[in-house]
């Protein structure tokens, strides 16, 4: 099994130690059945980086495609980070559509769709979509 890349490591291992890091659980849905339970992928951490802020070059039309029908104050930045390690069978990355489970607090579940997902020489980031439908 590949190694990961040292400055990946750090990376990582600074969002698993960091304190305002929350636990979650990552969820996949079948591509090719939608109506099949998601496949629970395993625990992660995420650490919110606040809302997420459309490049300034973005015009009306991007911004509008990009946020779809939804309000944009759901839009995170946020980097995920599974707990299993890396040379493990249990070890995932998240990709575009997979689903954040956080517990932010008191019992409640609060869920995200992995709506993008950056690798740059600053390493990876992700764009999360909370999901405000109530799960009463």
């Amino acid at each position: 099994m590949p190694q990961l890349d040292p400055q990946l490591a750090l990376a990582r291992q600074a969002v698993l130690d960091h304190p305002e890091s929350q636990d979650c659980t990552l969820y996949r849905p079948d591509e090719n059945d939608p109506d099949a339970e998601e496949r629970d992928l395993g625990d992660a951490k995420v650490l919110f980086a606040g809302t997420f802020q459309p490049p300034a070059d973005w015009d009306a039309a991007q911004r509008d495609e990009f946020y779809g029908d939804s309000a944009p104050e759901l839009f995170m930045n946020a980097a995920l980070e599974c707990e299993a390690k890396p040379e493990s069978a249990a070890y995932f990355t998240a990709e575009i559509g997979d689903y954040v489970a956080t517990m932010p607090g008191l019992g409640e579940v609060v869920m995200f769709y992995v709506h993008d997902r950056v690798d740059d020489e600053n390493g990876r980031r992700y764009v999360l979509q909370r999901d405000d439908e109530s799960l009463d």
